[in-house]
């Protein structure tokens, strides 16, 4: 099983971020579950939010503790959570950072990272605001392609069923974030 956890804040999206996933992973065939936590809920709290894939049935409704991959939709959650506890050794982070990699590698001490500026993406594509971006569908099309567990089509697809507002330019989002994210090792 893959197990997926997000970090970001509450009215970024990580919860739909989640579904989104989840839903591009069942149109590939495979058995998905996608759910949030939620601390205090207002919104710019930190949000936790889950995913959890396999080829066979998964029974195991519990929490994820040690997850395969980290998504996380603000950088500043790096010093305001563990973003990385739990993580397995040979897992990554995926931070929506402006950013060098290098220097996530460094704050996190964690050498599987791979960065992308969903926060630009979401401008560029007029999702939110200024103040604040809609970041969750470009994170997904990051995803994708660091990942390599999903493709981009089933990633478009899923936020053409799931995002009621501009679908359009959410899925385009996703694929101009998909192209633009840093991969761990440079590509």
């Amino acid at each position: 099983m893959i197990e997926i956890r997000f970090h970001g804040r509450g009215g970024q999206g990580a919860v739909v971020a989640s579904r989104i996933i989840a839903e591009a992973a069942f149109r590939e065939g495979k058995d998905v579950q996608a759910f949030p936590y939620f601390g205090v809920e207002r919104r710019g709290a930190p949000v936790t939010a889950f995913t959890k894939i396999d080829d066979r049935h998964i029974r195991n409704k519990s929490m994820i503790y040690e997850p395969d991959h980290v998504i996380v939709l603000e950088a500043s959650l790096i010093q305001a959570v563990d973003v990385t506890q739990g993580l397995k050794k040979d897992g990554m982070v995926l931070v929506n950072t402006e950013s060098d990699p290098d220097e996530i590698r460094r704050q996190l001490d964690f050498d599987n990272v791979a960065v992308v500026n969903a926060t630009k993406i979401a401008l560029d594509n007029q999702l939110g605001s200024k103040v604040q971006p809609i970041v969750n569908t470009g994170i997904t099309g990051a995803f994708a392609r660091a990942s390599g567990l999903i493709s981009i089509e089933s990633v478009e697809a899923a936020i053409m069923n799931i995002v009621p507002r501009y679908p359009e330019k959410n899925a385009k989002a996703a694929r101009d974030a998909y192209e633009a994210v840093m991969l761990p090792g440079g590509g």
